[in-house]
């Protein structure tokens, strides 16, 4: 705000500050305004909805284990495959409802050829759900 002086210096001229007083006036009462008016904009209808179950029935499926050895072999639970077989197997599997997980558990010495190979001919016949089952580690040797 602007205060006038007595010294005789400038009598006359205008004052180029801004009045902040109406400013702050209007904006209390917008405040006040929106605060009183904010909870009566929540308004809701009342209505009953009705109750159903929406749990699903279905069980999951049995997941399919398949190992691999270090020299390659593929065994279907505990029975040696050979490629063939092992794919007729995945298309059996495949074709149940639901789907199950394909789990593959494989040698530490086994080739990533062979798990790439498994793992390939599982996604063409549609078992898309890959898991890896490891053993876990000792509990000291973590911290190495």
């Amino acid at each position: 705000m602007a205060f006038a002086t007595l010294d005789s210096g400038g009598e006359g001229e205008p004052t180029a500050e801004i009045n902040m007083v109406p400013f702050i006036d209007v904006m209390l009462v917008l405040l006040v305004i929106f605060m009183v008016t904010a909870p009566l904009l929540s308004h809701s209808v009342k209505v009953q909805l009705p109750r159903a179950s929406s749990t699903v029935d279905r069980q999951p499926a049995e997941p399919v284990k398949v190992s691999i050895d270090a020299s390659g072999q593929v065994y279907w639970g505990t029975d040696p495959l050979g490629p063939e077989s092992l794919r007729m197997q995945m298309v059996a599997a495949a074709a149940r409802d639901p789907i199950p997980e394909l789990q593959i558990r494989a040698d530490r010495a086994t080739q990533y050829e062979h798990v790439a190979r498994v793992m390939a001919m599982a996604a063409r016949t549609g078992l898309t759900k890959m898991g890896f089952v490891t053993e876990p580690e000792p509990a000291g040797a973590a911290a190495r």
